[in-house]
């Protein structure tokens, strides 16, 4: 396994980590001395610094390999995913927003599926970038705000900021692939629907 691939997989296995290490601060227990929700803003930066890594090294190096293109954007799914469902256990996130944003994951990972197995390459957005790092701000901002009671304030309306930032960007860019995919398989079916006539 290469080392893009290695950075990887440690992002997935940080994942259960992370919601153990969150989901003690219900107990009031503290990890190593420091308070969970400190521990776990650690766990969850150095995890997200992984895919930005994982993504350099791989076109660096050349390295990029058909598991890295299936295991890098699970990877990135499992980790937000399990800090925001980790959110809405602490209270600090709505439900309703966090099931939108996972379900718009889901449903943009199926469509991109489906292109895939009919030959059609659907490009990352560029919002999708975007959208990745309005995450991350939100859900480091929302896990420190659960505990730094001096910035509490400031972290907690920082982080609803970015995240609802997240659901714009979540939709427009959700939008903009199944564009794309239409756009792109409507003269492929009717080749196929002129050929069969032929």
């Amino acid at each position: 396994m290469n080392l893009p691939n290695a950075l990887t997989v440690t992002r997935i296995f940080l994942v259960p980590l992370l919601v153990v290490v969150l989901l003690t601060q219900f107990e009031g227990r503290n990890v190593l001395g420091l308070a969970p929700e400190i521990v776990g803003a650690a766990i969850f930066a150095v995890a997200s610094l992984t895919d930005w890594a994982d993504g350099y090294l791989a076109r660096r190096r050349k390295q990029i390999t058909p598991l890295g293109q299936v295991i890098d954007p699970l990877a990135d799914k499992l980790l937000t995913s399990a800090a925001l469902i980790s959110l809405v256990q602490m209270e600090m996130a709505s439900a309703w927003i966090v099931a939108l944003i996972i379900g718009r994951e889901f449903a943009v990972t199926a469509l991109r599926s489906l292109a895939y197995a009919r030959g059609i390459v659907i490009p990352a957005s560029p919002l999708g970038k975007v959208k990745m790092v309005s995450e991350v701000v939100a859900i480091l901002a929302l896990i420190l705000a659960h505990e730094q009671a001096r910035l509490a304030d400031l972290l907690y309306w920082t982080g609803q900021a970015a995240l609802w930032f997240v659901v714009v960007t979540a939709l427009v860019s959700a939008a903009d692939y199944f564009k794309r995919f239409n756009v792109t398989a409507t003269p492929r079916v009717a080749d196929i629907r002129d050929r069969k006539v032929g």
